[in-house]
């Protein structure tokens, strides 16, 4: 049945990521990450955080995508990533982007998990309910920061790994759970590597599926990282002009990581600054009008589910 489902999302057409009803028969997107982490090849997992960036993304063709907490934060309440964010905003904007494809994997950013041990377990519940694919949990303390940011604070490293359990034992308690489970750690900045992969490798033992050093200052780092944790697949945030050289996806590719994510910010602050001191947006519009956007939105669809129920509101709209 799994080999039928896995044929039945390869061969759907590239207009039906845009479909406002998900087929029953799409694969569990924690199951497609599962077999991706398998396959060879790098998975890129561009940032992602509302209908539209999520949409885009779809479009381009991305077998991922990737929520994080500070585009987030950011993008629901305008403010800097400093744990100003709820578990409910994350929980809430996560299940939104699911739903507009329910068989591409998203990644999502869990912070601390929120709280001790039963607020981790909540924080994965939810997140497996909302159709998330994995998650990751990070071992700063509850008044964390963005992982690219000076000055973090680490909690204890019994605390981290209590948050890995925890989170282990709520997909254990979840029908069909196979979530995939994201140890991160930030202890590299101020605790050093030696730490930093103390602190992953506890957190594999305890039942994490992937690791991910933040804030990674070097190729070497990103190589010692790869090797001292193989076979345990490795997850590298690029975030340029942040702690981590630009390093390309064929970089990554070279040093045996796994799963590369990348914030797409950057192309929209480019994009409003060409307006800006040109008075066009021709340059970096790309020829996207009004019918095209709003066909990337699920215009289309939307059309069709109106004519079947034999409606007409929508049937001269180009």
């Amino acid at each position: 049945m799994a080999s039928c489902a896995l044929s039945s999302l390869l061969s759907r057409s590239s207009s039906s990521i845009y479909r406002l009803t998900p087929s029953i028969d799409t694969m569990k997107a924690s199951i497609r990450l599962r077999q991706l982490l398998q396959d060879d090849g790098v998975i890129v997992a561009p940032g992602v955080y509302d209908g539209i960036s999520a949409r885009l993304a779809l479009e381009a063709g991305f077998s991922a995508l990737y929520m994080s907490g500070a585009s987030t934060t950011a993008s629901m309440l305008g403010q800097p990533d400093l744990a100003l964010a709820t578990q409910n905003d994350f929980v809430q904007n996560a299940t939104m982007i699911t739903g507009l494809s329910p068989g591409t994997p998203l990644i999502c950013d869990a912070d601390t998990g929120f709280g001790g041990p039963v607020m981790v377990a909540r924080t994965v519940t939810a997140y497996a309910r909302a159709g998330v694919a994995a998650l990751h949990i990070e071992d700063q303390v509850q008044a964390k920061r963005c992982g690219h940011l000076l000055g973090k604070q680490i909690a204890p490293l019994p605390e981290f790994i209590a948050r890995i359990r925890a989170a282990v034992a709520a997909r254990a308690k979840i029908s069909d759970g196979d979530i995939v489970l994201i140890a991160r750690t930030d202890a590299a900045q101020g605790l050093g590597m030696d730490e930093a992969l103390k602190r992953l490798k506890m957190a594999v033992e305890a039942g994490a599926d992937v690791a991910f050093l933040e804030g990674v200052r070097s190729r070497e780092e990103v190589v010692r990282t790869v090797k001292e944790l193989a076979p345990t697949p490795v997850l590298l945030n690029v975030v340029h002009g942040g702690s981590t050289p630009d390093f390309t996806v064929e970089d990554a590719r070279s040093l045996g990581v796994k799963i590369v994510t990348v914030p797409a910010v950057h192309g929209i602050r480019a994009a409003l600054e060409s307006l800006k001191a040109s008075g066009s947006d021709v340059p970096t519009a790309g020829g996207m009008g009004p019918k095209a956007f709003f066909q990337v939105m699920g215009l289309d669809e939307a059309i069709e589910i109106d004519r079947e129920a034999g409606g007409g509101s929508f049937s001269e709209l180009y």
